[in-house]
Order: structure tokens, then sequence, then C-alpha cells
């Protein structure tokens, strides 16, 4: 399934406004879960989670920041 340029610009914006937000409590409580660990585990963990939530998404922003490829050029 191959979404278009406007569908992806789409979803690339409502995942950074209301996903990411969202992922980052998530984040927040899971490193407040682990009980205060040292400040090498929390920044380990703070990074491999901010890697993480970016993967499934690659193909939703790849490309998002060019030009409308189907809009005919002049």
């Amino acid at each position: 399934m191959t979404l278009s340029y406007k569908a992806r610009r789409r979803l690339s914006l409502l995942i950074l406004l209301i996903g990411l937000p969202l992922y980052i409590i998530v984040a927040v409580n899971v490193v407040a879960w682990l009980d205060r660990p040292s400040i090498l585990v929390e920044l380990v963990v703070y990074v491999i989670l901010g890697i993480v939530w970016a993967i499934p998404f690659k193909f939703v922003f790849k490309g998002i920041g060019q030009a409308d490829p189907d809009q005919d050029q002049p």
C-alpha cells in the first residue's frame, strides 16, 4: 500500500503533533518505572527509546521535506 504525498504529509503531521508527545509521556513513565536508575542507564534508555519510535514511521517521513512529486512543474 503506497500513500500519496499529501496523505504521507498529513500522517507525518499527525504523528508529530499527537503521537510523539504521547510517546514521550510513555518513555518518561518507563524510566520512572525503573525506580531512579543511574544517570548512564537513564541516558541509554532515553537514547534507545528516542530512536525506536522513528523506525516504524520511516516510510512516512521519507521525502516529506521535498517538493510534491505529483505536482506538475512549470
